[in-house]
């Protein structure tokens, strides 16, 4: 006689709300860079490419000085020879981050029960700090001392799905898990003093913006799938995440699109992130940059409205590391849509990690 088994639960997001701080330095940000660049060739292809970013607002933890300035004007943040040294931006992480982490906790409302919380999993890349931010935002909520917590650091934008994912394997190996999973990036404490139009270019697309969302397997919200993660040969220098002494240093080469699109063109890559039937209906992905959505939609050969999610983030925060990815699944949960679909990020590496959503 067979012995009956138990399925494995049906892991599902169940909500998922976002924020972002409300300072907008994207504008700002543009009138400090374009005149770094002596170079009239160089300055008009910055200004061109600025305008083509698609990216309409940026936001920053950063506060305005006291006469309404940005971070870099006088006053600023940023108003130091030599600009901050890591230590000061650390502070300045372990100060907010855990603020606007909490502010996205509190957009959950009432499908947020602290007391039923038994798991807690952190995605943040853009700064450290210990206690761990994991053990601040569990502090703060009243959580259980018996928690269990996992902070994904330093992974890039691609955390937010890794958050996802691991969720997921939590909710399938202990059904009655409740896990409040977190991103929060503070990008825009890691400005250099670059002055050639690639830098430049690579930190005018990021910003500031933590999300929040319970994966449990309550029968609402987004079925969590698969994951599937796929790292292209040879691509190591494309994204790289430095820790220097002042900040961290962003490496994003103007190849990135070009390889993603030539990557995700091909057939067995396709077969590796999809199966056998190609790209499911809804794609969320990553919206690491105007460019990189249109490789994405190029190589797959979709019509443009199937990134119409990614683009409207890009355009309203900009990248906000591995926030972004969630905050693309929030569009999509508020519009009803329900699958079924898959996100993908990129990241360092060249890599991509991505998970299947459905109904």
């Amino acid at each position: 006689m067979c012995a009956m088994t138990t399925p494995p639960p049906s892991p599902r997001l169940n909500a998922l709300a976002t924020a972002v701080p409300g300072h907008d330095i994207h504008q700002s940000f543009i009138d400090w860079a374009t005149p770094r660049l002596s170079d009239e060739r160089a300055r008009a292809i910055f200004t061109r490419m600025a305008a083509r970013s698609g990216i309409a607002h940026r936001w920053s933890v950063l506060p305005p000085t006291a006469d309404g300035g940005s971070p870099v004007a006088a006053g600023g943040f940023y108003d130091v020879p030599g600009l901050p040294p890591t230590s000061v931006r650390m502070r300045a992480y372990a100060d907010h981050a855990p603020e606007l982490a909490m502010q996205a906790i509190a957009g959950l409302g009432d499908m947020l029960d602290p007391a039923r919380i038994t798991h807690l999993v952190v995605a943040s890349c853009t700064g450290f700090v210990a206690p761990g931010i994991d053990q601040i935002i569990a502090r703060r909520l009243g959580l259980s001392v018996a928690v269990e917590r996992v902070l994904i650091g330093f992974m890039g934008c691609y955390a937010g799905v890794t958050a996802l994912r691991t969720a997921r394997h939590i909710v399938r190996s202990e059904p009655d898990a409740v896990v409040l999973v977190v991103s929060v990036e503070l990008s825009t404490l890691h400005l250099s003093l670059a002055d050639e139009p690639e830098p430049l270019l690579a930190m005018l697309q990021f910003s500031d913006g933590a999300a929040a969302g319970i994966v449990s397997a309550a029968p609402h919200g987004l079925a969590l799938g698969e994951g599937r993660s796929l790292a292209l040969g040879a691509s190591e220098d494309l994204i790289r995440w430095d820790i220097g002494d002042r900040g961290f240093e962003m490496t994003l080469s103007g190849e990135v699109p070009g390889r993603l699109r030539e990557a995700l063109a091909d057939g067995p890559v396709q077969r590796a992130l999809f199966g056998d039937g190609g790209p499911p209906p809804l794609l969320a992905v990553h919206a690491g940059g105007r460019s990189v959505l249109d490789a994405v939609e190029h190589a797959l050969g979709v019509a443009p409205e199937a990134l119409s999610d990614s683009r409207s983030v890009l355009a309203r925060f900009g990248n906000m590391s591995s926030a972004t990815i969630l905050f693309v699944l929030a569009d999509m949960m508020a519009r009803g849509a329900k699958g079924p679909g898959i996100a993908i990020a990129f990241g360092p590496g060249l890599a991509a990690e991505a998970i299947r959503f459905g109904a």
